[in-house]
């Protein structure tokens, strides 16, 4: 039988395999894009969000990006989970990520909230791994900020 951690790294791979809402969608008034880069390991993720005319709600979210499978994967799943939600929400998906994700282990994502991503829990036990994982959640955040 397949562990837990074994079916976690599976699903990291395949989403940096299989990256969703990769390619950057075409901006417009109501978008905000973003550019990270972690300079320790070379991760880089440029992320577009676009927010409905009244900008309460995500349209979508596109990305391009390079690096390492955690960056890669979290993009990806930051995609799934943000796609067609209130600002509200995703606003409070970031800042319970970035918890989870600086709490050195102790404080795991909820799979009914975080879906996909919260295989990335573990991340958080690797303290130079966080930023990889992180990198697409600020990119994210920026963005939105740009859409206000």
């Amino acid at each position: 039988m397949m562990s837990l951690e074994s079916l976690y790294q599976e699903l990291i791979l395949d989403h940096s395999k299989r990256p969703h809402g990769f390619g950057l969608a075409e901006a417009d008034d109501h978008s905000g894009t973003s550019y990270q880069r972690n300079p320790i390991c070379g991760d880089e993720v440029t992320l577009r969000v676009r927010v409905s005319d009244d900008g309460q709600t995500i349209r979508d979210v596109t990305w391009e990006g390079q690096g390492c499978s955690i960056s890669q994967a979290s993009a990806s799943m930051l995609v799934d989970l943000v796609n067609g939600v209130p600002r509200e929400k995703a606003t409070e998906l970031i800042d319970g990520f970035r918890e989870a994700l600086r709490s050195r282990g102790t404080i795991d994502l909820d799979e009914e909230i975080y879906e996909d991503a919260a295989a990335l829990s573990g991340v958080s036990k690797f303290s130079a791994r966080v930023k990889c994982a992180m990198l697409a959640w600020v990119a994210l955040e920026e963005g939105l900020a740009q859409t206000a």
